[in-house]
């Protein structure tokens, strides 16, 4: 099943039957679902292998016929699209810049039966953050030396009988980074090999003690925290 089939058979179960009446002509909802694919696809930039983003702001523009006609359906259409779009990124391996955010209005300047879409500038809404992955949570690297170990005041904090207090340290310039081991009793591993140290690549995964860590780079939101 596609991810269009899926949506009319969402929206079916989500609205009423009567509703279908409203739209005998003009424009229809899985034509808004299917732009809004096409808007996330066309603006997707691929940062780097492992980084695709997409925007986060949709403004989907309709003539002012099909607009009354959308309002019939209240926040299921709005929350329906939201799911699909949702998904769709999931599929793809899209990030969004920010918050997902979609709103329909109308507009005397698009021809009934017509959809138009506009979508936020990723690069003026989007920075970028280096975190550590610890059995599935993220740490982000707040400061340009964070320090990893079973120690109460290290940076990021690992509960494993083989790593040292203070075990190794990530260095962080907001572009770049580097693994640096701290004298540890068992030693570092980036990819398996042991390092004194070693520049992180974007998912690079590295091992203190019995734990295995993975270092990410991620799209934040200008002015959000993670």
């Amino acid at each position: 099943m596609g991810l269009l089939d899926s949506f009319e058979k969402g929206l079916e179960r989500a609205v009423n039957s009567a509703f279908a009446k409203t739209f005998r002509s003009g424009i229809q909802p899985v034509e808004i679902a299917s732009a809004l694919r096409r808007e996330a696809d066309t603006k997707a930039a691929v940062v780097s292998r492992e980084r695709i983003i997409t925007p986060s702001d949709y403004l989907v523009r309709l003539s002012p016929e099909d607009y009354e006609r959308m309002l019939s359906l209240g926040h299921a259409l709005n929350d329906e699209l939201f799911a699909l779009l949702t998904k769709h990124a999931r599929t793809q391996g899209y990030s969004f810049s920010g918050p997902l955010h979609i709103s329909i209005e109308g507009d005397a300047q698009v021809a009934t039966g017509t959809v138009r879409v506009n979508s936020s500038s990723v690069e003026s809404s989007v920075s970028w953050q280096g975190v550590v992955e610890v059995d599935g949570r993220e740490h982000p690297l707040t400061s340009a030396r964070t320090v990893i170990g079973r120690g109460s005041d290290a940076g990021i904090t690992i509960a494993d009988a083989g790593s040292s207090r203070r075990h190794a340290e990530i260095l962080w310039d907001g572009e770049r980074a580097m693994l640096r081991d701290l004298g540890s009793t068992n030693g570092t591993k980036v990819d398996g090999q042991k390092i004194r140290e070693a520049a992180l690549a974007p998912g690079s995964t590295f091992t203190i003690g019995r734990t295995q860590l993975t270092f990410r780079v991620v799209p934040v939101s200008k002015g959000a925290t993670r």
